[in-house]
């Protein structure tokens, strides 16, 4: 359900409690001014006298409604009674504090002219202006709201309706005396007095109801403006240079999916790769790799393509919770993306951008520690002559810090050792918690990866590492990629072959989930794409 009822999707959660947090801090700072300056000009007086205490309660309750909603996520029920309660409360508060300033004011009336009692005329004069006071304060208090918070034009005209009743009632059955505290009236019902009353509050309730309608109709257009096919957007996940992530919901099946939209400044070129990522990556079924449901573009020309939700966390962002991986934990990860570049590579695919971020653990099927391999944005295509003519020589595609030499000094020349020297850093990256080069400037950092043999994880993390995985991750390091292992095939067997091999089991990966979850995502994802494409114009090195 939407807000249409009373059942609310996480992002309309979210959004309500901003939005009731937004009205009471505008309320709040509305009531704040005028205290401050009575305190300023009268500090005694504005704290004792009755009414005046009243106002600076109420103030302090706007201020406290407001800190509840700014913080923390609040569920839904809790948001709604903070906005219904608080409205109860203050229109009763401002309606009696409006009885105590006729109070008031008749007590300062008789102190100044000794021996004297207001008359009734007096009396139902001051009490009128107040009590219109009251009404006119509680008209802007309901119209703020209106426009401030989301909700249907029926739920608002209600409320206004119920919850603004001490308006109409409280000047009527609660009487002002000017030689004492407020009482209740004894004198005959006065039905002229709440029929007034209560008409100018109709027509306060039918002017918020038609802010709402405006307000509530204008959210529900840019809602359907957002979607696209059978998606609709509902928060942004991610962006990076080629396009922004969405998480979406698909029209029929409410099935949780991520939306990837190409950004509209882009070029032809630039669209046209956007729609070659698709149709390459949609060409791989392997479990290892992220799912590509669906692919269009809107009415307007826009490019989008539907993925599966991950739920999950990027191998980048596993690391800098838990640390370096356990050799046992980053053989389980290197095998299952070696397998997933398997299928890749044999359908002539390469990704290009094999990184810690494009690497996520999932929870997925009861299982935990899944891995899948995402973002496919750079992939070459070796059946089909490169990149489609949108990859030029002099064009460093890719992610520096897991870069292989020769993506730096021939991008038109990478192949599927290219992705296994990617591989090989990022098994570096997992085991001692730090790239394998690291520099000032990207300059710097290529010229490591073209020129710098690698230290050893063993070295860099000061004790032993498996030989056999040690091995191995140099071998991807090399620089000469015919020394680095055949293919992704090779990978996987020598992975296999680790004395770590297995290690790590399904009860490890459950056990670790259930401790570090909580300082990861407590959301699904889409890939995180902050990063995706870094696409940088090097003048080549110089022999």
């Amino acid at each position: 359900m939407t807000l249409r009822g009373l059942s609310y999707t996480e992002e309309e959660r979210a959004f309500l409690q901003q939005r009731v947090a937004l009205f009471w801090k505008v309320i709040f700072l509305i009531a704040l001014i005028p205290d401050v300056i009575v305190f300023l000009l009268d500090p005694a007086g504005s704290m004792f006298q009755t009414g005046a205490l009243m106002d600076r309660l109420s103030t302090l309750f706007f201020g406290l409604l407001w800190l509840v909603c700014r913080g923390g996520r609040r569920p839904a029920w809790l948001v709604l009674a903070i906005e219904w309660v608080g409205l109860a409360v203050v229109s009763l508060a401002v309606s009696l504090t409006g009885r105590y300033l006729v109070t008031e004011a008749l007590a300062v009336f008789i102190k100044q002219v000794p021996g004297t009692v207001p008359g009734l005329a007096l009396e139902k004069a001051a009490d009128a202006y107040i009590s219109m006071m009251c009404l006119t304060g509680g008209g802007l208090l309901f119209f703020l709201r209106a426009a401030l918070v989301p909700s249907p034009p029926w739920r608002t005209f209600a409320l206004t309706i119920l919850l603004g009743s001490p308006y109409i009632l409280v000047p009527w059955f609660v009487l002002p005396a000017g030689t004492g505290a407020p009482a209740f009236r004894t004198d005959h019902f006065p039905i002229i007095g709440v029929a007034t009353y209560a008409i100018w509050w109709g027509i306060i309730s039918v002017g918020t109801t038609v802010v709402s309608h405006v307000v509530f109709g204008l959210r529900a257009e840019i809602r359907a403006a957002r979607r696209l096919g059978q998606y609709t957007l509902e928060s942004k996940l991610g962006e990076g240079g080629m396009g922004v992530v969405y998480r979406a919901r698909h029209a029929m099946m409410r099935r949780p999916t991520a939306v990837k939209l190409l950004k509209p400044e882009h070029t032809e070129d630039s669209l046209k790769r956007f729609e070659r990522e698709v149709q390459l990556t949609a060409r791989l079924t392997h479990p290892h790799t992220i799912t590509i449901f669906d692919y269009g573009r809107t009415p307007d020309g826009v490019f989008y393509y539907a993925m599966e939700l991950l739920s999950g966390a990027p191998l980048d962002r596993v690391v800098a919770v838990a640390g370096p991986l356990p050799p046992s934990r980053v053989v389980h990860v290197l095998y299952h993306v070696a397998a997933a570049l398997t299928e890749a590579h044999d359908a002539g695919l390469i990704h290009r951008d094999i990184k810690p971020a494009n690497i996520m653990l999932c929870r997925q099927g009861g299982m935990h520690d899944f891995p899948k391999v995402v973002d496919f944005g750079l992939v070459k295509d070796l059946e089909h002559g490169g990149a489609v003519g949108l990859t030029r020589a002099d064009v460093v595609a890719g992610t520096p810090l897991y870069l292989a030499p020769e993506a730096i000094t021939a991008p038109d020349k990478v192949n599927d050792r290219s992705d296994l020297y990617s591989l090989g850093a990022v098994g570096y990256f997992a085991l001692t918690g730090r790239p394998v080069f690291e520099g000032r400037t990207l300059v710097e950092v290529c010229s490591h990866h073209l020129h710098t043999a690698p230290e050893p994880p063993s070295g860099r993390l000061g004790q032993p590492v498996p030989a056999d995985l040690e091995s191995l991750i140099l071998d991807c390091l090399e620089k000469d990629p015919a020394r680095r292992p055949a293919g992704a095939h090779e990978m996987c067997r020598r992975l296999q072959a680790c004395a770590a091999f297995g290690a790590w089991t399904t009860e490890d990966a459950r056990r670790w989930w259930e401790e570090n979850g909580g300082a990861l995502a407590t959301e699904p994802e889409a890939i995180d794409d902050s990063d995706v494409t870094l696409t940088r114009q090097l003048h080549r090195p110089t022999a």
